[in-house]
Formats: structure tokens, C-alpha cells, sequence
């Protein structure tokens, strides 16, 4: 209600009160005088009307807006004092006198912008259509639907006098070359897709059910780590059941416990996903190996059945703070058979990743540790030799004798320090990463084919020669380059190379020249902001040795690679 509606009613009620005589020796009707501009134009005129009085408000506003507040000449409102009839038309005929002006001076706004008005009023009528169609037709009130499609169209150029494919991944000969036939297989210019469809479902606002679809063909492509694992990108899908099959990629639930803890659990999480602190501010998504932080063989990309538990610093938003982080994957923790899957057994193929670090908007230092089991992968991508599964019950067949009781396993540590500017400029961020990997109980392949036992050591290229591996990587990035939003990186490293072999330390065993993997990989970028929803990427990398270990004494091998990497969000 208006206040001069309520003065109105105030008005009318006051006609069925006590006679006028009743209140003639309170009235002070000669002495009251309507409104006028130069009377009261602000409550604080009254000195009787205090802020604290429970009608201050509505004098305020009947003075603010329609002046329609009059007072005594002594500079007192009598708020207290009974009024009388006369008294009560008198200040009803100003007000009215008020809201008639205001109401005339509206009706010429209204005219004088009617064009406008209607124009405002049909996008309004808009879109409440367009609001009511997708409340009606919405996929879901809590879940959103995002989505990236990425194309790659490239090519790889071999160069070298490196071994045949077939053996190039460990399987222990060096004897053949590396045919022209072989190297021209790989070298095709190819165009393919990696698709991902993320469904984000909130049910309380904090948490987050995670579920991705993902599809792609770059099952039989160079880019999917063909012939070699350095060659994979990290947006380069191979579906599980040939190429363009949609597999789920992802489903975990994600929520907070405390104010200070986040929990991850699913049948479908990876453990670098689980992380307190992202160890690098290098983001480029080309070469795998480059999303790794430097050491492959500790954010290993584990994925599977998985639960983690992160904690974070409760401060500021822009103050530092310190994190921690813990969890658990097993890729078999879907199989029944004990044998070959289920969870924390032997045969798990587990891996326990921790985190720790201390970071802030400008820096991030980090130092982590992964246990991993036999059969876990020592990293999904990223390395140039086949320790993909550390052998169970010594060599890799469950119940095969050995001369070599129990399992193999891995000890993984990586050290990161990363720093990066305010703003954009000629200072790029800087991210620095190095891993070093322990490998114990290692598949010794000392029986034969009957199970006797044997003196013979693994071939100098055999994968189960390797007990220790390093890795290290510098990546640059510069954001907002010749224009907003733009950027330009470019990272170095040496990905996962052996620096320890068991023949070396073996009398009678010892290899020649010690490790023979001084491998070396970069990649250079510039990304095109197109617009909010769309990119492209240039690039091109090169890598020195992708054989690593197995490329055999006096022999060389090289590629350099080349591709348009374009983006779609949605």
C-alpha cells in the first residue's frame, strides 16, 4: 500500500472517530498550513521525529517522494497529537495535489517513450516464451552437458637406422633394420577426431557426478603411439573396440567432506585427476608426454576403480596455501577372477599416488610418490620402452616357476616447481619437472621353457633389464601473444630413460656402453583464439631417439612430426 493510500484511509477512519468538539482543545487548526515548498522538505525539519520512532520511515518517504508532510510553524509534526477532520483533509487535498502532478508528468514519460517501451515489452514477452520452451524441453535441472571436439590433421617423418617396429617396443632382438617399407607405414598425412561429451550433474551445488563420453579413430594413426608411445598426443582416443566406438571415459562422484576435504570416488577416475595441486602451468594438450609434469612414471595416468581424498588449506581466495592428496586406482577393480583382478590383492594392479605442495596464483611447488603394483602400467603414455606392466610372480605368467619369488613393483618420486606472471607480457610462465622411478623384483626371465632354472639374463634391449628410469622436462608458455587470448609455448625434456640395467651390475653381464637411451623430446605451438568457442594450434615436434633403450649399439633414430590442432567447445 502507497503511503498517501494510507493517509486516505487514516483520513476516512478518522470520520467515524469522536465528534469535532471532542478534539477542539487539541486541535490547532489555525496555526496548520498545507504544505508548500518552502515548508518541510526533509524529516529532519521536525525536531519531535526521530529515527528511531516507528512511523520515521514512512514520514521519510511520503516527504521524499510526494512532500506531502506539512508540519507546525513551530518546526514541530506532533506525531503524537490527535487530528482532526478538518486538520486531515487539508493535508489529504496537498497530497493529492502531489500525486496528481506526479501521476500527469508519468503519463507524459510514458507517451513521449512508448515506442520504447513497447519494444523493451516485446523482448520481455520473448523471453519468458523462450525461458518457458526450455523448462519445458530442459535435458535435465541438474546436470549440463559440455562438449569438445578436437580435429588433428598431420603427419610423421622417421629418420635414422633404427630397428624394425616389431621389435622396437622391447621384444628383445636388434638383429633387423628398420626397412624403407616400414618407415613410409607411419609417414601417411592423416585427419582424425577426438570427441568428449562431459555431463556435469550438481546435487547439492558443491559436489560434482562426473560423467564423460569418448570416441575418436586413431587406433592404427602415428598420433595414437604408432609405431612408439612418445608419439601419442594426449587428445588422441582409441576407442576400446575399433575406431568411432563411443566408450564411457570417465564416471566418478566428487564431494566435499568438511570444509577443508574433497572425496573422489568411481568405477572410472584416473589418478591425476584426484591431485591438491596441478603441478605444472604448461597447457598445451599436443604430445602426451608434455602433460606429465616431467615425470611420467609418477602421474602414470592410472585409470580405473579409484577413491582419493584431497585437502586443501582453508585461507583467502588469492592467498597461498598448502594441499595434500592421496588415492587409490586399480584398473582390474571391475574383474571377480582374484587371479587376474579385483581390489586391493596382488593382483590389483594398483597404484597409490600421493601429493603434497605449497602454491599460491603465482607458483606452485610439489613433490609426489606412486607405489605401483605388478601389472600396473609404469606410464599409460610417455615412455619409449615396454616396462608398460611390471611382471607378477617374477616374471609375468601367475604360477610359471621362478628362481625369482614374488612380484615385481615400482617406486616413483617427482619434484615440480612451476611460476608464472601476473599479466601477460614478455615474461612467460616457467614449469620444471623431474622423475626418478625405482623398479624391484624385475621380470628376470631366468627359467626356460620347461620352468627349469637358468643362468640366462635378459638381452641388453629387453625390458627386463631396466631397474631405474629418470625423466625431466622445462616448458615455457606465453599468454596474449600479437593478440588477447592467443598463446605460444614450447617445451624440452628428456621423457622416461633407463639409467640403471640389471646387466650392468651382473658379473659377466655388463653392457658395453651402459644405457643406450639419450633420448631427447620438444615441441613448439601457437594457439589462435578464434573466438570463445573455437582455436587452432600449429605445431610441431621433434624427437632424437623414440626407440630409447632399444635402439640397438651404432644405430640412430629420430622423428619429427608436424599437425593443425583445431578445437570446438560447446
Amino acid at each position: 500500500m502507497q503511503p498517501f493510500q494510507r493517509l486516505l484511509i487514516a483520513s476516512l477512519a478518522a470520520t467515524t472517530a469522536a465528534p469535532l468538539a471532542a478534539f477542539a482543545g487539541q486541535s490547532d487548526l489555525n496555526r496548520y498550513a498545507p504544505v508548500s515548498d518552502d515548508q518541510v522538505t526533509s524529516v529532519s525539519q521536525l525536531s519531535d521525529v526521530k529515527p528511531t520512532d516507528w512511523a520515521y520511515q514512512a514520514l521519510s518517504n511520503l516527504v521524499d517522494t510526494y512532500g506531502c508532510v506539512a508540519g507546525y510553524p513551530s518546526g514541530t509534526y506532533k506525531g503524537g497529537q490527535a487530528m482532526t477532520r478538518y486538520e486531515a483533509a487539508a493535508l489529504l487535498n496537498a497530497c493529492l495535489d502531489r500525486v496528481t502532478e506526479s501521476t500527469d508528468e508519468l503519463k507524459r514519460l510514458l507517451k513521449e517513450f512508448q515506442n520504447e517501451l513497447a519494444v523493451l515489452r516485446g523482448r520481455v514477452d520473448g523471453l519468458e516464451a523462450r525461458v518457458g520452451e526450455l523448462e519445458a524441453n530442459q535435458f535435465s535441472t541438474t546436470t549440463k552437458l559440455q562438449g569438445e571436439a578436437s580435429f588433428m590433421l598431420g603427419a610423421v617423418d622417421f629418420g635414422g637406422s633404427q630397428n624394425s617396429p616389431s621389435t622396437a617396443n622391447g621384444a628383445g632382438s636388434n638383429a633387423a633394420k628398420y626397412a624403407e617399407t616400414n618407415n613410409e607405414k607411419w609417414g601417411a598425412l592423416t585427419f582424425n577426431y577426438d570427441l568428449r561429451l562431459a555431463l556435469n550433474t550438481s546435487f547439492t551445488g558443491k559436489d560434482l557426478l562426473f560423467t564423460r563420453l569418448r570416441s575418436g579413430n586413431f587406433n592404427n594413426n602415428a598420433f595414437g603411439g604408432n609405431p612408439y608411445n612418445l608419439l601419442a598426443l594426449d587428445k588422441a582416443f582409441s576407442p576400446t573396440g575399433g575406431p568411432n566406438v563411443v566408450n564411457v571415459d570417465r564416471l566418478y562422484y566428487r564431494f566435499p567432506v568438511g570444509k577443508t576435504f574433497t572425496a573422489v570416488v568411481g568405477p572410472i577416475a584416473r589418478n591425476t585427476e584426484m591431485l591438491a595441486i596441478q603441478p605444472s602451468f604448461y597447457r598445451a594438450d599436443l604430445l602426451d608426454v608434455f602433460t606429465l609434469a616431467g615425470a611420467p612414471a609418477t602421474y602414470n595416468k592410472a585409470t580405473g576403480s579409484a577413491a582419493g581424498l584431497i585437502w586443501k588449506q582453508n585461507v583467502k581466495k588469492g592467498q597461498p596455501f598448502f594441499a595434500a592428496s592421496a588415492n587409490y586406482v586399480s584398473p582390474k577393480g571391475d574383474t571377480s577372477d582374484t587371479t587376474s583382478g579385483g581390489l586391493f590383492n596382488s593382483n590389483s594392479a594398483g597404484s597409490l599416488l600421493t601429493q603434497i605442495g605449497f602454491a599460491g596464483p603465482q607458483f606452485s611447488l610439489t613433490a609426489a610418490w606412486r607405489y605401483g603394483q605388478c601389472g600396473q602400467n609404469m606410464a599409460r603414455r610417455g615412455t619409449q620402452f615396454a616396462v608398460q606392466s611390471l611382471a607378477c610372480d617374477g616374471y609375468g605368467t601367475p604360477g610359471t616357476p621362478s628362481a625369482w619369488d614374488g612380484n615385481s613393483y615400482s617406486n616413483n618420486f617427482a619434484l615440480g616447481a612451476g611460476w608464472q606472471p601476473l599479466q601477460s607480457g614478455l615474461l612467460p610462465s616457467l614449469s620444471l619437472g623431474w622423475g626418478i622411478s625405482s623398479i624391484s623384483r624385475a621380470d628376470y626371465n631366468n627359467t626356460n621353457a620347461s620352468g627349469a632354472a637358468s643362468t640366462t639374463f635378459p638381452a641388453y634391449g629387453n625390458s627386463r633389464n631396466i631397474t631405474d628410469i629418470q625423466s625431466w622436462q622445462l616448458g615455457l608458455q606465453w599468454g596474449d601473444v600479437f593478440a588477447k587470448g592467443n598463446a605460444l609455448g614450447f617445451a624440452l625434456g628428456q621423457p622416461s630413460f633407463a639409467t640403471g640395467l640389471t646387466n650392468d651390475r651382473i658379473s659377466g653381464q655388463d653392457s658395453p656402453d651402459g644405457p643406450n637411451d639419450g633420448n631427447y623430446a620438444m615441441e613448439l605451438w601457437y594457439r589462435f583464439k578464434v573466438s570463445d568457442n573455437i582455436s587452432i594450434t600449429p605445431a610441431m615436434f621433434y624427437l632424437s631417439r623414440p626407440n630409447g633403450q632399444y635402439t640397438g649399439n651404432g644405430q640412430t633414430n629420430n622423428a619429427l612430426g608436424g599437425l593443425v590442432q583445431t578445437t570446438f567447445r560447446f
